[in-house]
């Protein structure tokens, strides 16, 4: 998986393409950030089900 967004990154830079490589900079960062952030929610739904 990482390979293929590897690929991806070196094309488009390659390609002189850096808006395209922007946005997909972008998109990577927010795909992290929503990983983290369902993470999180799920770690405190455990901890509250736990105490009750």
């Amino acid at each position: 998986m990482i390979t293929i967004f590897r690929k991806i990154r070196q094309n488009l830079l390659m390609e002189n393409k850096t808006g395209k490589y922007f946005k997909y900079a972008i998109g990577e960062i927010i795909l992290v950030v929503l990983g983290i952030l369902i993470a999180l929610q799920i770690n405190n739904w455990n901890e509250n089900t736990t105490k009750g």
